[in-house]
């Protein structure tokens, strides 16, 4: 996992919890369902903080602009 083309480029795992994340950043739940598959490896474009009070431990920031690494932007 380097950083490159962005914010940082890794692959998408699920924890027990059921969150989708990327290194130290979760991912957008909705956006992983409907586009993406476990394992696939993403470029973060952006990161914000996380607004989630369940989740901001484990992950205080949060990607919702991430793409297949082997697309460009």
């Amino acid at each position: 996992m380097t950083k490159e083309k962005g914010v940082y480029t890794g692959k998408i795992e699920k924890d027990a919890d059921g969150n989708y994340f990327c290194g130290p950043y979760l991912l957008d739940f909705k956006h992983v369902e409907s586009n993406f598959k476990l394992g696939d490896e993403v470029n973060l474009k952006t990161v914000i903080t996380n607004p989630s009070d369940r989740s901001f431990n484990k992950y205080n920031q949060k990607s919702r602009v991430f793409f297949l690494a082997n697309e460009k932007e």
